[in-house]
């Protein structure tokens, strides 16, 4: 049996391929038992017909049932290791996120280039996934959609053919199952988020409320983020929406649904459903190589940084360092907040080329970076009438 110690090892030591893979196969185990003797307590969802929701298990001592399962196969896999396969793209990942003067920090970020590893997905289709939640209420939800946002995608029936609909549809189950532990917890809080899923060649993206993703591609300056489409309260449509289910908008400071928030869609905020919905907007792209990294973050940094800027921070920061990129969201966030933030700030960069060969490319060609009106034509519009999500 694995001591607090060795537990503690296994966590900091082990590479994160071979941690997935090593996860995956103790919870595959560990689902082949017969879990009743972990049944803690019955909840609604039985009442209601729903076997999924029909009872919660006692988190404690199945932990550490699966501990000793994750014990047993590192001692298999320790005298024969299976193949890994890594993924073949390049990402490098580069994340910081800071409490800034608020009393809480209620963001979260997820980086998972294992996605496949930890879901046991073996069709040789690379899939990552990179996910930022901006919690408020408290943390609850964020916490939640962190935990269980990529799991709802990684076992949605969609997620080989039609992995778009499987990011959107898992945004708005993650949202349904939050309330059923909020209304049972009587939690209160809610969570913006944006996530993308990078399944071969094709980026998808899809989020809740105003946080952002931006793509660069090229070094080009004029980058469209999801702003235009924002699930914000000042959007025409999300105010017919909320108004035709009996709510309002209101102009408080900023515009508010029904006079407290000022976001139309997120995750929990179970006294404000249904005007504050769960259902994501969505996009999908090519990814041609052209691209250099793409970027997520809460609006705690977007408030403050406007997208031409992040390629300006991102090209200054390389050029410091030599083209390591490691640090690059570190950079990020303390231009938010030199800027004036004063929200809990989170940057999640993913560089889809090597930093060294972005920063080659544009000392090869300083025009290419020269922030003079930016780009005429931006490589992707997010939401242009040709863009289905």
């Amino acid at each position: 049996m694995p001591s607090f110690a060795q537990r503690r090892t296994f966590h900091g030591n082990v590479p994160p391929l071979l941690a997935a893979s090593l996860i995956h196969a103790a919870i595959s185990d560990l689902l082949q038992a017969d879990l009743s003797d972990f049944k803690k307590q019955r909840v609604e969802g039985e009442e209601a017909g729903d076997p999924a929701m029909s009872f919660l298990l006692d988190g404690g001592p199945l932990q550490h049932h699966f501990f000793n399962k994750l014990w047993d196969v590192c001692c298999k896999w320790q005298k024969q290791l299976p193949p890994l396969k890594p993924l073949e793209r390049y990402l490098q990942i580069s994340t910081h996120a800071t409490r800034n003067s608020r009393r809480k920090m209620e963001d979260r970020h997820v980086s998972l280039p294992e996605f496949n590893q930890l879901f046991g997905m073996m069709d040789g289709v690379d899939r990552a996934y990179f996910a930022v939640f901006d919690g408020h209420s408290g943390v609850d939800a964020a916490n939640y959609a962190a935990a269980h946002l990529h799991f709802n995608i990684a076992h949605h029936h969609e997620i080989v053919k039609n992995p778009a609909e499987a990011l959107k549809d898992s945004f708005q189950k993650t949202d349904e199952i939050f309330l059923s532990k909020a209304r049972r917890e009587k939690l209160r809080s809610g969570s913006t988020g944006v996530a993308a899923l990078i399944v071969g060649n094709k980026l998808h993206i899809a989020w809740l409320g105003d946080s952002r993703v931006m793509l660069s591609a090229n070094r080009k300056k004029a980058i469209n983020p999801n702003v235009d489409r924002l699930t914000s309260s000042e959007r025409e449509d999300e105010r017919q929406r909320i108004e035709a289910l009996g709510g309002c908008v209101t102009y408080m400071d900023c515009w508010r649904v029904n006079g407290t928030l000022a976001v139309s869609r997120a995750i929990g905020d179970l006294l404000q459903k249904p005007y504050i919905s769960g259902c994501a907007d969505g996009a999908s792209f090519e990814l041609t190589g052209a691209e250099d990294y793409v970027l997520l973050a809460c609006d705690g940094f977007f408030d403050a940084i406007r997208p031409f800027e992040v390629v300006d921070l991102v090209l200054e920061h390389l050029t410091q360092s030599q083209g390591d990129g490691l640090k690059a969201a570190e950079r990020l966030v303390a231009a938010a907040k030199e800027s004036g933030s004063s929200d809990n700030i989170t940057v999640l960069l993913v560089f889809l080329r090597e930093p060294r060969h972005v920063l080659a490319d544009c000392l090869r060609d300083p025009k290419s970076c020269s922030a003079e009106g930016g780009a005429p034509d931006p490589p992707f519009n997010f939401f242009s009438s040709e863009v289905t999500g």
